[in-house]
């Protein structure tokens, strides 16, 4: 059990957790990016490789690594997110640990003094460490828990998004459209519960990476497939979604800054964790 306070957005997922599969599960555009996602992920993991995921939700992605020969430990600060995924993931041999981002440098104190071993990749999806205003205490408990030479897939919402522009403004709420223009805290809400969101620039990630990083890649998440406001409409039309998907598996790495969300493949150099 965490020692900290749930802070703002770790309380509002936690009042969405138990709908929160409901909502989202039967999304194809949601099912459509988490398959680029997953390619990444096994494509830069050795086979039966040990991997941490930070801001795992209710484990969807976790549980499908488990069954596919991996060993997962999920992370989240949200409690009620953490009992669901515990459910899936225990028969399949993952686990799920509640614990921050902000606070994974204490994570990583508790995990190798319980015997733990480094992991052989980490990876967040769905934009997670957007509720993280300073990244740097992440980057640096990252950096304890894998080993120079792995990979840590971290997967932000994109910040110039062609697709959340076009189908926000088409519902009309052009507010919500251009909202990743802005810097600093964004007010969210889920839930019923008001948190805060960063859309952290490129640049800013980078930064707070190094020195016990540096970034080999990035990937646009959804170019062409298009952002959960487009739905239930899109899934509606799986003939026209499947062409979209195919089209971002080209556009996926010239056109990364377009995606709805952007993957950051970052590998862990020989700098000593601080």
């Amino acid at each position: 059990m965490s020692a900290h306070p749930l802070r703002p957005a770790a309380l509002a997922f936690d009042s969405a957790a138990a709908t929160f599969d409901e909502r989202f599960g039967e999304w194809r555009s949601v099912a459509a990016q988490r398959r680029a996602v997953r390619r990444a992920i096994v494509e830069a993991t050795p086979p039966n490789g040990r991997i941490l995921e930070l801001g795992g939700g209710t484990g969807e992605d976790a549980l499908w690594l488990a069954q596919n020969g991996f060993t997962v430990t999920l992370t989240d600060a949200s409690p009620a997110m953490v009992a669901r995924a515990q459910i899936k993931l225990s028969p399949a041999g993952g686990r799920a640990e509640i614990a921050a981002a902000e606070d994974l440098e204490e994570f990583a104190d508790k995990h190798f003094q319980s015997g733990g071993r480094s992991f052989d990749a980490a990876f967040s999806n769905f934009a997670p460490l957007n509720c993280v205003d300073d990244l740097a205490s992440t980057a640096r408990g990252l950096a304890r828990l894998i080993k120079p030479g792995d990979a840590a897939l971290l997967v932000l919402f994109g910040t110039f998004p062609p697709g959340e522009f076009a189908v926000e403004t088409l519902r009309g709420r052009p507010r919500q459209a251009f909202r990743r223009f802005r810097r600093g805290p964004v007010a969210a809400r889920l839930g019923g519960k008001d948190f805060t969101v960063t859309y952290h620039r490129s640049k800013e990630l980078v930064a707070a990476m190094k020195p016990c990083f540096r970034l080999v890649r990035r990937l646009g998440i959804g170019v062409f497939v298009p952002p959960s406001a487009a739905e239930p409409w899109i899934s509606r039309h799986p003939a026209f979604l499947d062409v979209l998907e195919a089209l971002d598996r080209m556009a996926a790495r010239p056109l990364a800054a377009l995606g709805d969300h952007v993957l950051y493949h970052f590998e862990r150099t020989n700098e000593p964790a601080p």
